[in-house]
C-alpha cells in the first residue's frame, strides 16, 4: 500500500509510520484551506480532511493522510485539539480526534491575539521547532504525550476504522 501524509512534519510522519510499518509513506506538503491557527474542532478537522483529500489528488497514494492540530475554546479556556482523517481512493473519509489539553494562560492569551501556537510554544519554551518534537502537548505534559505519540493514538485511530469497514465489505459479498 502506498500512503500520502500530507505534511513534512516528522512527528506527523512517524505516526504514519508507527501504523503503517511496510507501507510506502510519502510525505507531501499540502494545503489544508482552514487558517494556519485552526481554532475550533470543525476548523481543525476540516483542515485535516481537505490534507488527506489533497494528497490523493497530488499523488498516486492508495490513502492520504491529514493531521491538524488546532484550539478550541470552551468557556474561558483553550485547550488543545487534534484531528486526523484518512481518504481511500474509493471516495471514504474516516476521522478521529485526540487528547485535550487546556492551555496555559500566557500562551492562550498570544493565540487570542492571532498569533500562530507553533511560533508561541519556540518562544515560550526558548527553543525552536517544538512542533516537529514533542509539541504543545509534550510541554504542557512533561513529555507524558509527545506530539507524536498523540497523532499515533489518532492514526491507530483511522487505521482501525478502515481495516473494520473493509472487514464489513468482505462479509456483504
Amino acid at each position: 500500500m502506498k500512503i500520502a501524509v500530507g505534511s513534512k512534519n516528522p512527528a506527523k510522519v512517524s505516526a504514519v509510520l508507527g501504523v503503517y510499518e511496510d507501507a510506502e509513506i510519502i510525505s507531501l506538503q499540502v494545503g489544508s484551506g482552514v487558517p494556519e491557527q485552526p481554532f475550533s474542532d470543525e476548523e481543525t478537522m476540516e483542515g485535516a480532511m481537505t490534507r488527506a483529500r489533497n494528497c490523493l489528488i497530488h499523488s498516486d497514494a492508495d490513502v492520504g493522510i491529514g493531521l491538524e492540530g488546532g484550539v478550541v475554546k470552551m468557556g474561558q479556556a483553550l485547550f488543545l485539539c487534534n484531528w486526523g482523517a484518512m481518504a481511500t481512493r474509493d471516495g471514504e473519509v474516516f476521522v478521529a480526534a485526540g487528547a485535550r489539553i487546556p492551555v496555559p494562560g500566557i500562551v492562550a492569551g498570544k493565540l487570542l491575539e492571532g498569533e500562530e501556537l507553533g511560533p508561541v510554544m519556540d518562544a515560550f519554551t526558548k527553543q525552536e521547532n517544538i512542533s516537529k518534537k514533542e509539541g504543545a502537548i509534550g510541554v504542557f505534559t512533561n513529555e507524558r504525550i509527545t506530539r507524536g505519540e498523540m497523532f499515533l493514538h489518532i492514526m491507530r485511530m483511522l487505521a482501525g476504522q478502515h481495516e473494520y469497514k473493509l472487514k464489513m465489505r468482505k462479509h456483504d459479498l
